[in-house]
C-alpha cells in the first residue's frame, strides 16, 4: 500500500485488477477516492462502488465494468504526481482519446 500517493495506488489497483479480469476490488477508503469513483461511475467506466465500514478502517469497493470481456477503461494514468506537480489552465488541457475519454481535475 502506498501511503505517499494514495490516488496513484488506487489507479494502479484498478489497472492491475482489470488486467487480471477481476470483478471487484477493495482498497482503503477516503473522501477523494470516493469522489473519483463517483466520477468513474457517472461517466460509465465502472458499474458501481460502495463504502464498507465493517472494520475500523473503511474500505472502498469498486465493481469493474467489462464490455465483451474487455475492460471498459483502456488506459488510466496519473499526470500530476507528488514528486512532480503539473499545473495547467483549463483551456490548455489536452483532449483525451480525441474527446472520447475524460480528465479528472
Amino acid at each position: 500500500m502506498s501511503f505517499n500517493d494514495p490516488i496513484g495506488d488506487m489507479l494502479a489497483r484498478i489497472k492491475n485488477s482489470q488486467s487480471r479480469n477481476y470483478k471487484k476490488i477493495e482498497m482503503p477508503s477516503s473522501k477523494f477516492k470516493t469522489k473519483i469513483a463517483e466520477v468513474l461511475k457517472n461517466e460509465g467506466y465502472i458499474i458501481d462502488y460502495k463504502i464498507i465500514s465493517e472494520s475500523k478502517l473503511p474500505l472502498l469497493e469498486i465493481i469493474l465494468k467489462y464490455n465483451s470481456g474487455n475492460p471498459v477503461i483502456s488506459s488510466i494514468e496519473r499526470v500530476s504526481k507528488p514528486g512532480r506537480r503539473i499545473f495547467s489552465s483549463a483551456e490548455s488541457l489536452p483532449k483525451i482519446n480525441n474527446g472520447l475519454g475524460i480528465a479528472i481535475v
